[in-house]
C-alpha cells in the first residue's frame, strides 16, 4: 500500500464508558491532527467510528486506539480505496468533514420514545466468518444428502434496511431466509415483535453490514426469553465476510456500506438488484434517487432517470399511493385531507404507520388519531363533550376518536326526584325509551349483569359506593371483539386514550397485545383517572408500552379513583415505560398548563 492512498476505517467497541468527554477529547485531537473527515459516535456504552483520509494516517489513528485497553480486542476494518469523488454521496455520507457526536445510542433502534433497550451484554454468540460460512456449507450438505440439519431449524435473517439488501444478500437454497424488508433499523424490534414465532425454536444467524446493528439486535431476540437462546451474528459483518471469502462464498451481489464508496462486491460480477421502474438489472446508488414520500434509496436506471425525477418506493406503493395521487393543500380544507379512507391506505401496516412522513407531497402533517374510550356510564357523545376543551387544544396535532362501549347499561332514577326527572318513569311502570335520554354504555361491568331490555329502567343505589368499580370485571371479552371490529373498520389508530373505566379498558387492552396483534395495534395509550383490576392479566411490571398516566396528586379531589389506584397502575407498566402527570383536579382531564403542555410533549414523541 502506498502512503499517499486513500483509505476507509470502520470499527465499533461496546464498552462501559465512565469518561465520554475525555474520549471525545482524544477523538477531536487525533483526528483533526491526522487530517481524517467522517463520523464518530460516542455513549457511555462504546463507540461507532467510520473516517476516511491518507492509509498511513488511518494506521496511525488505530495504533493510537490500540493503546487504549478499552480497546482491547476491536476489529478495525481498514480498507484502501480511491478518494471521494462525488461530492453528492461524500456530502451524504458525511465525509466532507468530522463529526464528533456524543448521543444517547450508537445506532437507533427504536423510534417508540419510551423504548427500554435490550442489554447488549445479551447479544448473540460471535460467530467468525470461517464459522458462519461452515455452518451454512453444513446445512448444505445435509440438505443434499437428504437429512435434517438438526433438531431445531436454521434461519437467516438479515438486519439491514430493504435498500441494502436489494443489491446483495446471503444466499443459501438449504437455509430459509428472512428479509424483514424494513426502511430503517429503529422499524426492526417492531418486525421482531410481529414475526416473534418464525424465530422460536430456531437457530438464527444474523448478519449485516459490519456488525454493530447484529450486537443490538441480537440481544433484543435473546430478551424474549425461552425459545430464543439459539441465536448467532456475523462477526465483522458481511465486510470481514467477503474479506475472508473474496469470490463471494454465499454470498450474491454487493455489500451496501455507508460510505462514498456506497458498495462493495466480490469478484463475482452477476448484479442482484433491478430499477425500479423498468426492472432491468441495476445495482447502483451513486445517483442517490430517492422516494418522493418517505425518501429511502430507490434504484433507478440511467435511462428511467431521464424521464422522470419523481419516484416511489416499493414500501410506499405497497402501503401508501402512486405518484401524484396525494392531495395538495391548495383550495382544500385540513380535514378533508384527512379523511378515513385515506388513513386506512397509508397506515394499513403497523410496522410502516409508526415510520410515516409527515408530509405527503405538499399536503399537511398527518396528525395522530387517538381512538377515545369513555367511563362506567358514559357514552361517545357525552365523552366528547367533556373532553372538548382537550379535543380543541390538540387539534394541531390529534384527531380524537370516540366511540360507544358496546355493554348498554339501564336507565337509573333516584326516587326522591321521581317527579322533576323528566326521564324517569311513573313509579312502578316502565316508560318507553326517551329521545332526549341516550343510553350509558359500559366497557366492563358486574358478573350478575343480565343486559337490559329496550326500556329497563333501574332504581339508584344510595349511598354512591366510589368502589363499586371494583366490582366490574365482566365482559372483557365482548369489548375487546368490539374493539376489534372498531379497529377494523374505523382504523387505524396511533394511540388509545381512556378516561376511568376506559382507562382500565385500555390497560387491559395493552396486557393483550401480543394475543391481539394484527387485530388491535397502536403505539401509545394515555390512561386517565386509571385503575386496575384484580385480573391474572394485571402483574407489576408486566407491561410493555409507551404510557401516559394523569391523575389527580394526593390529597385530591377525585372522590371515585385515588392517587394510589392510578400509580398503582403505572407500576404495571414496565420500568421506563410511563411518564406520569399528577393535578390538583377531580375527576377530569386537565386542559390548563402546565397540564396540557406535557400531554402534548407525550404525543409530539410520536409525530
Amino acid at each position: 500500500m502506498s502512503e499517499d492512498e486513500y483509505g476507509v476505517l470502520l470499527y465499533y467497541k461496546y464498552a462501559s464508558i465512565t469518561d465520554v468527554d475525555s474520549l471525545l477529547s482524544f477523538y477531536d485531537s487525533n483526528c483533526n491532527s491526522l487530517g481524517l473527515l467522517g463520523r464518530v459516535r460516542l455513549s457511555s456504552n462504546g463507540v461507532n467510528v467510520t473516517v476516511g483520509g491518507l492509509l498511513s494516517a488511518l494506521e496511525k489513528h488505530i495504533e493510537a486506539v490500540k493503546s487504549n485497553s478499552l480497546f482491547q480486542g476491536t476489529d478495525f476494518k481498514l480498507a484502501s480505496c480511491h478518494h471521494p469523488l462525488n461530492d453528492k454521496v461524500a456530502f451524504e455520507c458525511g465525509f466532507t468533514s468530522l463529526s464528533i457526536r456524543v448521543v444517547k445510542e450508537l445506532v437507533t433502534f427504536s423510534s417508540h420514545p419510551l423504548f427500554k433497550a435490550p442489554e447488549v451484554s445479551n447479544a448473540g454468540r460471535h460467530l467468525s466468518a470461517a464459522e458462519f460460512h461452515s455452518v451454512l456449507q453444513s446445512a448444505e450438505q445435509l440438505m443434499e444428502n437428504g437429512s435434517p440439519s438438526d433438531d431445531k431449524q436454521l434461519v437467516l435473517l438479515d438486519a439491514r434496511n430493504l435498500y441494502e439488501t436489494r443489491i446483495g444478500k446471503f444466499h443459501s437454497p438449504s437455509v430459509e431466509t428472512l428479509d424483514p424488508g424494513i426502511r430503517q433499523y429503529s422499524d426492526l424490534p417492531a418486525w421482531i415483535d410481529n414475526n416473534s414465532e418464525q424465530l422460536r425454536g430456531k437457530h438464527v444467524l444474523m448478519y449485516c453490514t459490519g456488525g454493530i446493528r447484529c450486537e443490538m439486535a441480537s440481544a433484543y431476540i435473546r430478551s424474549k426469553g425461552p425459545g430464543f437462546e439459539n441465536v448467532f451474528q456475523l462477526f465483522g459483518g458481511i465486510q470481514c465476510y467477503l474479506e475472508q471469502f473474496p469470490d463471494g462464498g454465499f454470498f450474491r451481489g454487493k455489500n451496501f456500506v455507508f460510505d462514498h464508496r456506497i458498495s462493495v462486491g466480490s469478484s463475482d460480477t452477476n448484479i442482484m438488484g433491478a430499477c425500479l421502474i423498468c426492472g432491468s438489472s441495476y445495482d447502483n446508488y451513486s445517483s442517490r434517487c430517492r422516494c418522493m414520500h418517505c425518501r429511502m434509496l430507490v434504484l433507478i436506471c440511467d435511462g428511467c432517470q431521464l424521464k422522470s425525477d419523481a419516484y416511489v418506493c416499493e414500501l410506499c406503493q405497497k402501503h401508501c399511493k402512486e405518484i401524484g395521487s396525494f392531495p395538495s393543500v391548495e383550495d382544500s380544507e385540513p380535514e378533508a385531507l384527512l379523511d378515513q379512507s385515506d388513513l386506512k391506505t397509508v397506515c394499513s401496516d403497523p410496522i410502516i404507520s409508526s415510520q410515516l412522513p409527515l408530509r405527503y407531497g405538499n399536503g399537511p402533517p398527518r396528525k395522530l388519531r387517538i381512538l377515545c374510550l369513555h367511563g362506567f356510564r358514559q357514552n361517545a357523545s357525552s365523552f366528547k363533550g367533556r373532553s372538548a376543551s382537550l379535543a380543541k387544544k390538540l387539534k394541531s396535532i390529534a384527531e380524537l376518536v370516540f366511540v360507544d362501549a358496546p355493554h348498554e347499561l339501564p336507565f337509573i332514577y333516584q326516587s326522591c326526584m321521581e317527579a322533576n326527572n323528566s326521564c324517569a318513569p311513573p313509579l312502578g311502570q316502565h316508560a318507553p325509551l326517551p329521545e332526549n335520554c341516550k343510553r350509558k354504555c359500559a366497557w366492563l361491568v358486574a358478573p350478575d349483569f343480565s343486559g337490559i331490555s329496550e326500556a329497563d329502567w333501574k332504581i339508584a343505589d344510595l349511598p354512591f359506593d366510589p368502589l363499586q368499580y371494583q366490582g366490574q370485571t365482566d365482559g372483557f371479552d365482548a369489548s375487546l371483539g368490539y374493539l376489534r371490529k372498531v379497529f377494523s373498520e374505523q382504523g387505524p389508530f396511533d394511540g388509545i386514550l381512556g378516561f376511568s373505566q376506559g382507562a382500565a379498558m385500555a390497560a387491559l387492552v395493552c396486557a393483550q397485545r401480543e394475543r391481539i396483534k394484527g387485530d388491535i395495534d397502536f403505539r401509545f395509550v394515555i390512561l386517565c383517572s386509571g385503575f386496575a383490576l384484580p385480573l391474572p392479566a394485571f402483574k407489576q411490571g408486566s407491561i410493555n408500552c409507551p404510557s401516559l398516566h394523569i391523575f389527580g396528586r394526593d390529597p385530591g379531589k377525585d372522590r371515585q379513583i385515588t392517587s394510589h389506584t392510578s400509580r398503582y397502575l403505572a407500576s404495571l407498566f414496565e420500568d421506563g415505560c410511563s411518564v406520569i402527570i399528577e393535578h390538583e383536579f377531580g375527576h377530569i382531564i386537565p386542559t390548563r398548563p402546565p397540564y396540557i403542555d406535557d400531554i402534548k410533549d407525550f404525543l409530539q414523541r410520536f409525530l
